[in-house]
């Protein structure tokens, strides 16, 4: 079975306008697309043709983990922001965040630090794993699957994610991502799957 692009959890206009449907179409159609495209080449005839992407994605290497873990990373990426997102979490994961971090501001002021300061393009996350919650960045392709990690969420922070909308104001779209957009929802839910 052929890898496939999974859909957009809303419409490429529910975001704006902190994220444009420019920017969606772009990356979404585009980058996210052009992955799933690529992954189904470069399986072809190998033992990766018709693997489940998390497999590929902690397991292949070169090419084919690029194109898996990135296909694996946009997945998540879309479904860690929301049209109704923002705000703070609540529950089980508002205490984890308060105990690991000291509390909620403190938390958002680190996640957007790791996230504008991470040099070039990559990822940062909310992570958990038998230590309890963690922020980590990844460079390019790499995700928390290969590290023994549980993805909470994840902001997006190459350039392809923000520079139609905020230029080189990475800043800017981590706060507009922490504001406005982060669903923290589906980060509860990964906490409570751990």
């Amino acid at each position: 079975m052929a890898f496939e692009l999974p859909p957009l959890p809303y419409s490429q206009r529910a975001l704006e306008p902190y994220v444009s449907a420019d920017t969606l179409s772009f990356h979404y159609d585009r980058h996210h697309a052009g992955y799933v495209a690529n992954l189904n080449r470069l399986t072809a005839g190998t033992q990766w043709e018709g693997a489940e992407l998390d497999a590929a994605a902690q397991g292949a290497e070169g090419p084919i983990f690029n194109n898996a873990a990135q296909i694996w990373n946009h997945t998540f990426y879309w479904r860690s922001m929301s049209p109704d997102g923002g705000g703070s979490p609540s529950g089980g994961l508002r205490e984890a965040i308060a105990a690991a971090f000291g509390s909620i501001d403190e938390f958002r002021r680190k996640f957007a630090d790791a996230a504008v300061g991470l040099f070039g393009s990559g990822w940062t996350w909310l992570v958990a794993d038998d230590n309890g919650l963690d922020i980590m960045q990844t460079a390019n392709a790499d995700l928390p699957l290969r590290h023994g990690r549980r993805a909470l969420l994840v902001v997006d922070v190459w350039e392809h994610a923000y520079y139609l909308d905020y230029q080189n104001a990475r800043a800017a779209y981590v706060e507009a991502f922490l504001d406005h957009l982060v669903n923290w929802e589906f980060a509860a839910q990964n906490f409570a799957a751990r």
